[in-house]
Parts: C-alpha cells; structure tokens; sequence
C-alpha cells in the first residue's frame, strides 16, 4: 500500500500544476458546500431562536377559547388570575421563566397614513424580556408601576420621526368592543434586529394593558421560556390541562418545521450534485493521464502487474487528489464560515410571513456536517475515479505498447 501511495505521488507530480488545480477546483465544491450547510443551519437556528425569544416562547399556556387566528380580548378568551398560574408553571425545574402577557390591537395615527400596531402588555421585570431589554438604544426600560410608559421599535420611531420623552397617542381596542383612546410617553426605542416586528409593536407594562383594555386580572398567555429546549415536550405534558390550552413552539411555528423538514429532505441531493460536478475535474484529470501514460501501463503489466493493482493505482491518486481537495475545502469553506459567523449577513426584512427572521443571519457550522459533507466528498469523488480506473486496468500490454509507441 505505501508503494502504491508514493507512485500516485510520483505520478500527480509530473504535471504540478494540473494536480493542483483539480484539487484546487474539488475544494472550491466542498467549500461552497460547508458555507451553504452553516448558512441553512443558521438561518434556521437564528430563525428558531427568534421565534422563541420574541414570539411563541417554548411553551404558551392559554385558555380553551383562545385563537391566534384573532386578538380576542374576550374575558372567556382570556386566562384569570395568570400572575397565580404563572407562578404555579415557575416552580418547575427545567422553567427558566413564566410570565402573563396581554395582546391587544391599536392604532397610531401618523403624520401621513394610520398604522395598525400590536400592543404586548408584559410583566418588565421577568427575564422573558431580556431581549428587549438588552436591544434597548435609548432611554430607559419600563417599570410595573410605570401608567404611561410604553417602549417602541426602531423602524416605528424612524419612520415617524419619534424620540424618547415624545407622546403617542394610541387608540386601542377594549374587551368591549369599543375603540378607547390614551396618550402615553415613549420611555425607550428598542430593536431586537427583527424590523418585520419591531416596527409594529409597542410594549407596556400589563397593569396598564389590562387596565385600558378594560381586562382587569386576565391574560392572553403565559409565556414560557426554558433552560433545555429539548425538554418542551415533557414540559407541556406537565402542564397539560382539560381547561387550558398548553402548546409548544413547534405548533406555534408550523412553517419553520415544515422548512426545517424540507431542508433536512432535499439538502444531501444538493450536495450530491455539486459534489458530482466538481468530481468531474478529477475525473478528466486522470482520464487524461491515463492516455498519456498508455506505454507506461502497458510496461506495467507487462512485468507482471495485475490488473487490479493497476486500478488500485489510479483509486489512489484519485484519493490523493480528493484529499488534497478536502484540505483546501476545509481551509477556503472554514475561512468564509469564520466571517460568516462573526458578522453575518445583512437580509433586512424579507417580507416573510409565517416565520420570524432577524435583519441579519449569522452562519453555523455543525462538526457533524463538515464530517458528513467530506466524507460525501471523498465517496463521490473514489467513485468517480472507476472510470479511468477501468480504463487502465482494461488496456491488453501489447496493445498499451503499441498505442505508446505511436505516440
């Protein structure tokens, strides 16, 4: 076996340049595949991880009646008493936090059109709002106490022209159907790197959502974040009720999982295909060495080389050149993951709906598929190496001789 590898060795070596470029061409295959992999999975973690933190939680804990087909503020609708129940779901220990929140719809009208917003009562203190918290530009979070605070998002406050201290009046829909109408203070302008959301939610302290929606002591949800996403389902189990609803992120996101399952379907037959295509400069790179080495062969085994070790010769520069190709994959695909991953790319607001995506989507990179994806690599790539393989190994030595000698 080692005489075989330093032969293939000698062998690519006589045409430096040709060798280079074909496992420089194979590399480029498999780099664009490990940065198309750590692209998928971070859109679809950073998609997941959205979803999560702004929008369902792990887990909503809601009444029987409730719909998220529509923002009912109806007390049958609603969730009595959620500060109790909320804290019944805390003492669990996988919790990481439980807190009532109110959804309401509002109106503000600006300068030029009428804007249709979503006003999220919340419980400030709870670390379920840290993400708001955390992506606070100016001015200050809100309190419990606070009767005429409201946070707003970014685009809301640019596209307006609003700053902190400015007041906003808002009309807002009550339990009785009626349209009320309050001014409040902008305390804060946050971002959470999410426009699609940010610009159409304001945020409030849920005294004062319950108070002007006129749902004093209810609650639309309670929102449940955990420690271990993987312990969602065991958790909804526990917290499985006749009278309640308990559902899980996955029921909250069917179109994430649907893509989820899409990607997961079709990504390896992508793989397969690009990866046959640069396979395909190998293959054309020993085809063409095994035409300008017919004596050599022909020599070969007219000394006594079987067949088959002379197939098993070109399997290995075909493996050699494959290898060489997956160095400079992992090196070229690793280098653009690494920038991928530190600063992302910048998407905007796609207009999406059904699935929640941030401004900007940051690559990540599985172990398990960079093994995966040059393991794939090496395959194909042997696999292509049959055919110049045979070929060699098919040549009769006298004819391989003759065939040389015309040249």
């Amino acid at each position: 076996m080692i005489q075989l590898i330093k032969m293939a060795y000698r062998d690519l070596g006589r045409n430096r340049r040709r060798s280079f470029f074909s496992a420089l061409a194979h590399g480029l295959g498999l780099a664009i595949l490990i940065f198309m992999a750590a692209f998928i999975n971070g859109e679809l973690r950073g998609a997941t991880d959205a979803s999560i933190r702004l929008s369902s939680g792990h887990i909503q804990v809601r009444a029987e009646g409730f719909s998220d087909d529509k923002t009912s503020l109806a007390w049958k609708d609603l969730l009595e008493d959620p500060n109790q129940l909320a804290s019944q779901v805390s003492t669990l220990e996988p919790v990481l936090a439980a807190t009532p929140r109110l959804f309401a719809s509002g109106v503000y009208n600006a300068k030029d059109e009428t804007l249709g917003i979503r006003i999220i009562g919340i419980e400030p203190d709870s670390e379920a709002n840290l993400p708001y918290r955390n992506g606070l530009l100016s001015g200050a979070f809100l309190t419990a106490d606070d009767r005429q605070g409201i946070l707003i998002g970014k685009p809301l406050a640019e596209k307006n022209g609003i700053q902190v201290g400015d007041s906003m009046a808002l009309l807002v829909s009550t339990s009785e159907g009626e349209i009320d109408e309050q001014p409040f203070t902008v305390r804060g302008i946050y971002t959470t790197e999410t426009s699609s959301l940010d610009e159409g939610t304001i945020l409030m302290p849920i005294s004062k959502a319950q108070a002007i929606t006129r749902t004093e002591n209810h609650a639309s949800i309670i929102f449940v974040l955990l420690k271990d996403t993987d312990q969602t389902d065991a958790v909804a189990e526990a917290l499985h009720s006749q009278n309640l609803q308990v559902v899980t992120w996955k029921d909250l996101n069917p179109l994430l999982m649907m893509m989820d399952d899409m990607v997961a379907s079709y990504i390896y037959i992508l793989y397969a295909i690009v990866l046959a295509i640069t396979s395909t400069v190998i293959v054309n790179t020993l085809i063409m060495t095994v035409y300008e080495r017919t004596r050599e062969i022909g020599i070969l085994a007219a000394l006594g080389m079987r067949s088959r070790r002379i197939m098993a010769l070109f399997l290995t520069e075909s493996s050699l050149l494959a290898i060489g190709g997956i160095v400079f994959g992992l090196i070229i695909g690793g280098t653009m993951t690494f920038f991928a991953t530190k600063y992302g790319f910048y998407i905007g607001d796609m207009g999406l709906t059904g699935i929640i995506m941030g401004d900007r989507v940051f690559a990540h990179m599985k172990a398990a598929d960079t093994i995966v994806l040059s393991l794939i690599s090496l395959g194909i790539t042997l696999l292509a190496g049959f055919l110049p393989a045979a070929m060699a190994a098919r040549m009769e030595p006298v004819a391989a001789l003759r065939g040389g000698d015309k040249k």
